[in-house]
């Protein structure tokens, strides 16, 4: 189904955004084509072991995002992305974002040594040219 896809029980982050942001990163990585059909609500909730309730307000967020479209009686599917227009807050954005992520991992167990080491490794492939 979502190879990536992993849900924490005990982490403070509440499970719909566990699992709207490991759609997000199956987005990100091409794992979803445009117009490909997400499983069912029914079907990833019985996989990730939780109510169909959790996975509804998930895919209803990552709609509100622009991620997906839910189609009644089809399901959703994956929405064509494209770069959004570069506010002139995109640092903040930025900025805001990475801080939102780093609390996230820090709630859900990632040392702050390990964080440190992603960070800085993540830097260096950016100044080789990478990501």
């Amino acid at each position: 189904m979502t190879a990536m896809l992993r849900i924490d029980l005990a982490s403070s982050v509440p499970v719909y955004e566990q699992i709207a942001d490991g759609l997000r990163a199956e987005f990100v990585a091409a794992t979803f084509q445009p117009g490909e059909r997400l499983p069912t609500v029914r079907a990833l909730a019985i996989d990730l072991g939780i109510h169909h309730n959790t996975v509804a307000q998930a895919y209803r967020q990552l709609a509100a995002e622009g991620w997906i479209e839910l189609r009644r009686h089809h399901g959703a599917m994956a929405k064509p992305r494209s770069l959004p227009a570069t506010p002139a807050t995109s640092p903040d954005l930025f900025t805001r974002s990475l801080r939102e992520l780093l609390a996230k991992a820090l709630a859900g167990g990632v040392s702050r040594g390990l964080l440190a080491r992603e960070l800085s490794n993540a830097a260096r492939r950016l100044d080789e040219g990478g990501l």
